[in-house]
């Protein structure tokens, strides 16, 4: 019996020192893992996954396409006229704002590589000059760095090549990540910008940005743009 007893302690002397390796070993790995997802989150400043309208999550096969965008167009205008939808990953307008000194690209559709090179236009919400909300994001930390500055009355306008679009500011807004009541679609036209509220700790849950009534509509004449 004792001798039984003997080669259990025996066992489990040297089985103990593994179990707790194992164990240590996996705590370390789960504790490694978290500090990688909130860097991979930092990365790319979590906006809502709703917005994020690419299929192709990991880039794969996005074609970028950098159009030059009317600035000086002087021709005739209306206040109706044909919207040029645009591809996904397409720059389609600029936005410009003396208040802020801001002349941003836009582009169409949102994901972390098209944040690196400007704006982004949800492809769930409506293109600048259609009805309904159109609402693009960008990042804190680049080009929407100052938008918290912009104030009530302030004028925000968009250009594209079939016209150009100005907002007033109606309203400063501020809003948690899994708050959507400012993104969705709406029945007024208005433009809705937005992007995470700054932590110097790391990524932000809140959002601030602006709501923008439609002031004036200018979409270009065809055959005036056409001679240009």
């Amino acid at each position: 019996m004792n001798k039984k007893n003997n080669g259990k302690s025996v066992i489990l002397h040297i089985v103990t020192p593994f179990l707790i390796t194992a164990v240590c070993s996996g705590v370390l790995i789960g504790a490694a893992i978290k500090p990688m997802g909130k860097l991979k989150v930092l990365a790319n400043i979590a906006f809502m996954d709703t917005l994020k309208s690419n299929p192709n999550s990991d880039n794969t096969g996005l074609v970028i396409r950098e159009n030059e965008i009317k600035s000086d167009y002087s021709g005739e205008t209306s206040e109706s006229g044909e919207i040029i939808r645009p591809k996904f990953g397409e720059l389609y307008a600029t936005i410009t704002s003396d208040a802020l000194g801001l002349d941003i690209p836009v582009y169409w559709g949102s994901n972390s590589e098209l944040l690196e090179h400007g704006a982004c236009n949800s492809s769930s919400s409506v293109i600048v000059g259609d009805k309904g909300n159109s609402v693009i994001s960008a990042h804190v930390d680049t080009f929407f760095a100052d938008l918290e500055k912009l104030k009530v009355g302030d004028i925000v306008t968009v250009k594209t090549n079939y016209g150009q679009f100005k907002y007033k500011v109606r309203e400063n807004i501020f809003f948690s990540s899994t708050d959507k009541k400012y993104v969705l679609p709406s029945d007024d036209t208005r433009l809705t910008l937005y992007t995470c509220k700054r932590d110097l700790l790391g990524a932000s849950d809140q959002r601030i940005g602006v709501i923008c009534d439609v002031e004036k509509i200018s979409f270009y004449i065809e055959k005036e743009a056409e001679n240009q």
